[in-house]
């Protein structure tokens, strides 16, 4: 052991070291094996396959007990090793990739539920989401929403990469008040210590990447679990069916988890719509609590769609839960069918919601369909999306992050691999402190989310996208 760590280190971090601190706890040293723990989903987006190539761990870690996982944080920490938390490796920004080698800490074995009560579940940082969701149905709860990678991705992983998701038009996202209950973390220090961050405080852990503590239990509130309907509806016109989106975003009275809008040829681009949406129409995918469907049927008759398909969640004629065609994972199916696609991630607000998609729809259309999710954030309905592109150069795509944003929406940054660069964070000086007191050593992720700014680190191309501000606070 000791040759080949020597051999494949060249002295950067004394592994051989490392390793005689944790003997006992599962460890490799395996190419393939690193390869592939150093990777996420971020091959989907042209410019980060360039930006991440080679990067890679130099050893992976597998705690399964607390006890474990302090002791290699100790280790780590002692020789000044950094540390690159990942859980399932669902993202699509590469924010699991190890920008500087080190050790990646895969937490995947480190799962189970540790509590279930009324209105809220409490799992390890590895459990994932799917298996979250299958013990909260047992005594009729579920997750108010979930990622579109549920049966992949861990609560942690979520938590601290994610956003939003199926059921983000009724309760919002993660970043607003309430959608997380609480997060434990362990600080990465030579004694690590366990911190309980309950409350607004949760969120320093939130969308930070691992950078600021390694979470280890994430509890969740829980609402009533409904028997899902998915349904999609298809409409001869794009912007029809975005008024519609819109209209059933906005119907609080009926029990809706997804609201996704999908502009033609997008039906087509997806292989598992074959024969299902009429040529030339686009469509919105819908999930309708079934106490709800008798309104759900009136509302589409008003409107002028036609109802093309319809199932029990899950049941549906294209091989998987609607929620896998939605959101980013959309673009990940269309991908199969014409690799060179890719997107932005714009969010639309205004009190004329419909005309500002239109505004943009006619700025950008020409680049391709549009997607548009209907979700909520800070209490309004908020469009998220943009259109499938066939991407030509960074220059084509920053082209197109300023033409939205002429027209009036705001662009996140969705090829880029840091905190602050993807724009989707809110960063305080709150942040910042917190920040210092658990990672004193700048060991946990470095280059995605530094005590300074400067030492973040810089890709080779940076698009021209916005910050989140007050349009989305």
């Amino acid at each position: 052991m000791s040759e080949v760590l020597n051999e494949c280190t060249e002295a950067r971090y004394p592994l051989e070291a490392f390793a005689a601190d944790i003997a006992g706890i599962e460890m490799t040293l395996d190419a393939r094996a690193i390869r592939m723990k150093s990777r996420d989903r971020y091959a989907v987006s042209p410019l980060l396959r360039t930006m991440l190539e080679g990067k890679e761990a130099d050893v992976v870690v597998s705690p399964t007990t607390l006890d474990e996982l302090k002791r290699v944080v100790s280790a780590a920490v002692r020789r000044r090793i950094p540390i690159t938390v990942r859980g399932a490796g669902s993202a699509n920004y590469g924010q699991s990739v190890p920008l500087k080698g080190g050790i990646l800490l895969d937490m995947t074995a480190y799962k189970g539920i540790v509590s279930i009560k009324p209105g809220a579940v409490r799992a390890k940082a590895g459990t994932l989401v799917t298996d979250i969701e299958k013990a909260t149905r047992e005594s009729g709860w579920e997750m108010r929403f979930h990622p579109t990678t549920a049966r992949v991705a861990t609560i942690a992983g979520f938590v601290a990469g994610g956003m939003g998701g199926p059921g983000s038009v009724v309760y919002g996202i993660l970043r607003d008040r309430g959608n997380i209950r609480a997060i434990q973390v362990m600080t990465m220090e030579e004694q690590p210590r366990l911190l309980e961050l309950t409350g607004p405080d949760a969120q320093f852990a939130h969308h930070t990447y691992g950078t600021t503590g390694i979470i280890t239990e994430v509890e969740m509130p829980l609402v009533t679990a409904w028997p899902w309907i998915e349904a999609i509806v298809a409409f001869p016109d794009y912007i029809d069916t975005v008024r519609f989106g819109v209209t059933l975003a906005n119907q609080t009275g009926i029990t809706r988890k997804v609201v996704s809008v999908q502009e033609w040829p997008t039906p087509r681009l997806i292989r598992q719509f074959a024969g299902i949406v009429p040529e030339g129409h686009s469509i919105c995918s819908t999930m309708i609590a079934d106490h709800s469907w008798q309104d759900f049927t009136a509302l589409v008759e008003s409107q002028g769609g036609k109802i093309v398909s319809m199932s029990a969640e899950g049941q549906g004629p294209y091989g998987a839960p609607l929620w896998e065609f939605v959101f980013g994972h959309a673009l990940a199916q269309i991908q199969k069918s014409e690799p060179k696609r890719s997107m932005v991630e714009g969010f639309f607000r205004a009190p004329d919601l419909v005309d500002l998609v239109s505004r943009v729809h006619a700025k950008v259309s020409h680049y391709g369909p549009m997607r548009m999710e209907l979700i909520r954030i800070g209490g309004d309905v908020v469009g998220s999306g943009a259109p499938y592109f066939t991407y030509e150069s960074a220059e084509q795509m920053a082209t197109l992050v300023r033409e939205m944003q002429e027209a009036g929406a705001m662009v996140s940054n969705s090829h880029t691999s840091n905190v602050r660069s993807v724009g989707k964070k809110e960063i305080t000086e709150r942040d910042v402190a917190f920040k210092r007191a658990v990672d004193p050593h700048g060991l946990l992720n470095p280059g995605r989310f530094e005590v300074e700014d400067s030492s973040d680190a810089k890709f080779a191309i940076e698009l021209p996208t916005d910050q989140w501000d007050s349009r989305l606070a």
